[in-house]
């Protein structure tokens, strides 16, 4: 489980209340429920009004993702392929049928599953290139909400520090009250600018990241299923498969390997 956007927004959110008290506010000063109900409620409500029902479903289910997701381990991904591979060259492609069954991984399943059924190379790639875009689609889609939110989130606290200005013009007559106006009509700037940088964006850049390592896992299980079915050396796939990664093979591997 990977915390590391929830820890962050937490610690974000801890902060700014701990700076409000070290300058002798109240944090509790800051809960005003229209601004609350005008920010958030109303974000929602435009960033709903740029996308299809659909798409905002989507994005909901992905906030659980998006806080308590963990990511694929390069090393699972790489020793998986390895153990198909090692055995695909010992005993041939068509023992990976019963192999296949404890793979946990669906993308890597149904590309050795495919692959064993002899299916073309180009066909299969074609088949699991059109399943990687399908996914970097959703990912896509997950996130737009969440950047439409961060992006209407400051201007609609804007339009609430507007309207509770005017407000503060229809009790001019009362001096004693436009302090605590004035100030209540800054909170829905406050927070329209917090929600956005502390809430919305950072949930919409871990989505995004999250498409990322999963395409580029799915990239990885792609190259290995198809040296796998090529009957490549083990090693080599090793090695072709740790470049991906960003490791550099070495050059006496790969000589001995050959």
């Amino acid at each position: 489980m990977d915390l590391a956007t929830l820890i962050g927004i937490v610690v974000a959110f801890v902060a700014i209340m701990a700076s409000t008290v070290m300058e002798g506010g109240n944090p509790a000063a800051i809960i005003a429920p229209p601004a609350l109900l005008l920010v958030f409620v109303g974000t929602f409500g435009v960033a709903m009004a740029c996308g299809t029902m659909a798409d905002m479903i989507t994005s909901l289910k992905a906030v659980k993702n998006a806080l308590l997701t963990k990511a694929h381990t390069a090393d699972g991904t790489v020793g998986a392929v390895m153990e198909l591979a090692e055995r695909a060259r010992r005993e041939g492609l068509l023992s990976l049928e019963e192999a296949v069954k404890s793979v946990n991984d669906p993308f890597l399943k149904k590309g050795i599953e495919m692959a064993v059924d002899g299916t073309d190379p180009d066909e299969l790639r074609d088949i699991l290139e059109a399943e990687i875009s399908a996914v970097r689609q959703r990912g896509k889609a997950s996130s737009q909400l969440f950047e439409s939110m961060g992006g209407f989130a400051p201007t609609l606290g804007i339009i609430g520090t507007v309207l509770g200005l005017v407000h503060v013009l229809e009790n001019l007559s009362e001096p004693d009250k436009l302090g605590h106006l004035i100030a209540g009509a800054f909170l829905a700037t406050l927070w329209g600018v917090l929600s956005a940088n502390v809430f919305w964006l950072p949930i919409a850049s871990k989505l995004k990241r999250i498409t990322e390592i999963d395409c580029h896992h799915m990239e990885i299980v792609l190259e290995g299923v198809l040296s796998v079915q090529a009957g490549s050396n083990p090693r080599i796939i090793e090695q072709k498969l740790l470049s991906l990664l960003g490791t550099a093979p070495e050059k006496s591997d790969l000589e001995q390997a050959a």
